[in-house]
């Protein structure tokens, strides 16, 4: 097994989770918000600041022009490269699970990859916010739509693919049917053979 397993997933569907678990299975290392820490030591960019502008697509002329002194690459252009570069090292080092960052488009050429959706049914992402977050079921909503749109823009600036589109992806994993732990068996057995 060579693999870079890149987990692509809807708002609380359960991806990072089954990331996780099969990380674990494979026993091979598991990279979600480490690349966020290595972008930072890497770039100079503030972690609180990735964190915030990874859903994002640009970053205005005049912000831009006052951070820089001059207009260059957009900021968030700038971080999704250095984002791209620390995905591709850690792809470098051997098989591994990444999560999001759009790392099965990044891989796309020069690695061996398994790509995965994660997606589920409204109702089983809102029972999750609800009871992960303690919020109501109309704040879960509100925020599910906010974050797909934000990754749906993401991905599709970034890409130029469609973000969920089945054909972008080896396998695409309905939780709400399948479960956590049943996808994360799945995709361990599928990239085993």
């Amino acid at each position: 097994m060579s693999k870079i397993i890149t987990i692509s997933r809807q708002y609380a569907s359960g991806g990072r989770a089954i990331g996780k678990s099969v990380a674990k299975y494979l026993d091979i290392p598991f990279y979600d918000k480490t690349i966020i820490d290595v972008t930072a030591k890497e770039s100079g960019f503030d972690p609180a600041y990735i964190e915030r502008a990874e859903q994002t697509t640009t970053t205005s002329f005049l912000y831009n022009l006052a951070l820089n002194g001059m207009y260059t690459q957009p900021l968030t252009d700038q971080l999704f490269a250095a984002e791209s570069k620390v995905i591709r090292s850690l792809a470098d080092k051997g098989p591994c699970v990444i999560v999001g960052r759009c790392a099965d488009y990044v891989l796309r050429e020069q690695y061996n990859c398994f790509n995965v959706f994660v997606h589920s049914t409204d109702k089983f992402r809102i029972d999750r916010i609800v009871e992960f977050d303690k919020l109501s079921p109309e704040q879960a909503a509100d925020i599910i739509k906010q974050k797909d749109k934000a990754r749906r823009r993401h991905y599709k600036y970034y890409t130029e693919r469609v973000w969920g589109d089945s054909q972008n992806y080896d396998l695409c994993v309905n939780t709400a049917t399948c479960g956590l732990e049943a996808s994360a068996k799945i995709i361990a057995e599928l990239v085993s053979k």
